[in-house]
């Protein structure tokens, strides 16, 4: 679990290299920030400790394992509780074709990110995977032509005031 600590502009310049390579080597990091080493070593283990950096990860292309069709899936699940939840939880986080989960408020109660080899894969995951399951209700399939990745996951820069939306 993460914990708050307060993070200043060289652990945020930290932070940022990180996410845009997450495999620079301790020494280029420390010369891109413009610290020792030595401290920047002390601070991304302060970090990780904190639990600010969770990991690194690899992104591998789905088509290139053979799974080229990705999906969305919408899923309603009833009853809500967390004796019908955490089952389904696991359920799909056991399936192989599953790349993400999000418990969601709104009319949905999950969103189910999947990659699958083509169109005859993809039913058959949302029929045996979703729709036999006794607690869901509904599942509606949208498929995924094209994703791009965000940016950076850092706090608003302090100098740049919070611009103000008006209905109109």
């Amino acid at each position: 679990m993460s914990q708050s600590i307060a993070l200043d502009p060289t652990d945020l310049g930290i932070l940022r290299a990180l996410q845009n390579d997450a495999r620079i080597s301790n020494k280029a990091l420390a010369a891109e920030v413009g610290i020792a080493p030595s401290t920047c070593l002390d601070r991304v283990a302060r970090m990780r400790a904190a639990g600010v950096v969770k990991g690194a990860t690899v992104e591998v292309d789905a088509a290139a394992l053979g799974r080229p069709l990705q999906a969305m899936l919408a899923v309603r699940v009833r009853p809500h509780h967390r004796a019908v939840l955490n089952p389904f939880v696991g359920h799909v986080l056991k399936l192989p074709e599953t790349r993400a989960l999000y418990h969601l408020a709104g009319p949905d109660d999950f969103l189910v990110h999947v990659a699958v080899a083509d169109a005859t894969g993809l039913q058959r995951l949302v029929v045996d995977g979703f729709t036999a399951r006794t607690e869901v209700t509904q599942v509606h399939t949208m498929l995924i032509f094209q994703q791009w990745s965000g940016g950076p996951l850092l706090p608003p820069e302090p100098s740049v005031p919070a611009r103000r939306l008006t209905a109109g």
